[in-house]
């Protein structure tokens, strides 16, 4: 299936160098891209410094925390070898001049570990920076979405989860992107009534607002198919920006559900920028 030049690069995507990617494969994923005819692709890998609290129930949900949980139950991600991962880069650009890659990070709750995140940023370049918000504050410390619902209510997770937004963007700004606002909705219940983006309105639009405010760029993920509503409270909010990312761990998910996103997004006024890579402007 080849794709046509008008779609944008993978802006999110993860390799064997993610901590948390054991099945992930950097040279795979360009041939992948290649294959299909994807024209960009940034390989952003996650940089996580927060330690949070698991529950042997969020373990199940999460399998691949478990060889970084200690006996307390405290997930703490390993160091990332920021020279090693850019040496990969380097050598996947030499077997593919064809395809732009680019390098980058997701950098996990940017905001709680500055200095630690500027260390590994002077080692760059990176060319994508992504923030992320994986894990909430509770008593003693930070856990995350499935923890908190053995706790909360779906809907009490959702707002808690986008209030938070505006703190991760006053207090850091290492990242240019913001990585998948829906991320709490990943965890919603099938057993309760489906997740329902307009009774969450007010909560997305004050998140929003805070990353258009600060010039940030959001990102459409489609692991999980964002709300076209969202994109629409995006604009009207002040956003300028959109990239697009599949969150792929594997070379299989890359550009997962980029179509359909791209024309969604060309819907509410967004047009592909100059180069394959750019943002998505209006």
């Amino acid at each position: 299936m080849d794709m046509p030049d008008t779609l944008p690069g993978d802006s999110h995507v993860h390799s064997e160098w993610s901590w948390d990617t054991s099945a992930g494969d950097m040279v795979g994923t360009c041939a992948r891209a290649v294959e299909i005819g994807l024209p960009a692709v940034a390989f952003t890998e996650h940089l996580d410094f927060n330690h949070w609290l698991a529950t042997p129930e969020s373990l199940e949900v999460s399998p691949h925390y478990l060889p970084f949980t200690g006996d307390d139950l405290v997930v703490r991600p390993p160091v990332f070898d920021a020279r090693a991962y850019l040496a990969a880069i380097d050598d996947c650009r030499e077997r593919f001049p064809g395809l732009r890659i680019l390098s980058g990070l997701e950098i996990g709750e940017p905001h709680l570990n500055p200095d630690a995140v500027a260390g590994i940023l002077s080692a760059g370049p990176f060319d994508r920076v992504l923030g992320s918000l994986h894990c909430l504050p509770m008593a003693g410390g930070h856990t995350s979405p499935p923890v908190l619902l053995e706790q909360v209510k779906p809907g009490e997770l959702v707002r808690r989860y986008l209030a938070e937004v505006p703190s991760v963007v006053a207090a850091s700004d290492a990242f240019a992107v913001f990585a998948h606002i829906d991320y709490a909705i990943r965890f919603w219940p099938a057993d309760v009534a489906p997740f329902e983006a307009a009774d969450f309105e007010p909560e997305f639009r004050h998140a929003l607002r805070a990353l258009a405010d600060s010039d940030r760029t959001l990102e459409v993920n489609t692991r999980l198919p964002l709300d076209p509503q969202i994109v629409g409270w995006w604009r009207e909010e002040g956003g300028r920006t959109v990239s697009f990312g599949s969150d792929a761990h594997l070379p299989s998910a890359l550009a997962r559900g980029f179509r359909e996103a791209a024309h969604m997004v060309e819907a509410h006024g967004f047009r592909p920028g100059r180069e394959a890579h750019d943002f998505w402007t209006r």
